[in-house]
């Protein structure tokens, strides 16, 4: 093999890496597509990172990953990387719920540390020369948001102490977390499962006066988000649902 075709092959193998540990599993027909080379080239590859030292292993027959617990940090961001990773810190800025600023800023250190101090320059210039325009009061209504993801990878049941818009008092419930999303009026809303009501409902993080944990997992819903939205796009349209 020629010293170029080395050198271009680097790149890719460190991009195979990074590919690696940022999923679970990836196939051989993903690489060889997304890098547009042959499967035995990927084969070759995958071969060369494990001569290298890095564990990586067969799952199940589908495809491959990296030994868990074993991890790299990230050793180099661009330019643009740097720039959208900016964006992303001021755009969190400005959300209502303290919890999710507080843990993106702590990630944002860990990555900005990586930084050579020309982008770490950069970086802050721009961070001093943008402007997201919402939430312009810096009002924080909610610090349940983290713990709130947390339960919903981890499938664990969530007790709340709710309360509703022009309600005095505040309904008790045990919810299984489906998902999150922030809607029009910049609030996070959590879409669950309700126990007491036996069907899915939408809470608003903001309106939940007290959170527990029971320690208490459930078994994750066959439902897709995709296949959600689509049940209630039809629901508020009035069209049938097949």
């Amino acid at each position: 093999m020629a010293y170029s075709d080395n050198i271009s092959r680097l790149p890719r193998l460190i991009a195979i890496l990074f590919k690696l540990q940022a999923k679970t599993c990836v196939t051989v027909e993903m690489l060889a597509e997304y890098f547009e080379v042959s499967r035995r080239t990927i084969y070759r590859d995958l071969s060369s990172l494990e001569q290298a030292g890095i564990p990586i292993i067969q799952i199940d027959g589908k495809g491959y990953g990296l030994m868990d617990g074993y991890r790299l940090p990230p050793i180099m961001f661009t330019e643009e990387e740097a720039n959208a990773l900016i964006f992303g810190e001021k755009m969190i800025a400005k959300t209502k719920d303290e919890s999710l600023i507080r843990e993106f800023n702590k990630a944002t250190d860990k990555i900005k540390s990586v930084l050579r101090n020309k982008e770490k320059e950069k970086a802050d210039f721009l961070g001093n020369r943008t402007i997201i325009g919402k939430n312009w009061q810096e009002e924080i209504t909610s610090n349940y948001l983290s713990d709130i993801q947390k339960a919903l990878t981890n499938f664990q049941v969530i007790q709340i102490e709710y309360r509703k818009e022009g309600a005095t008092e505040n309904s008790k419930r045990e919810v299984e977390p489906f998902a999150i999303y922030h809607n029009t009026s910049e609030n996070w809303v959590l879409i669950a499962w309700c126990r007491l009501k036996k069907e899915f409902r939408n809470f608003r993080v903001d309106r939940i006066q007290k959170m527990n944990f029971p320690l208490e997992k459930f078994e994750p819903h066959k439902m897709t988000l995709d296949e959600y939205v689509e049940i209630q796009r039809k629901k508020h349209f009035h069209e049938p649902v097949s």
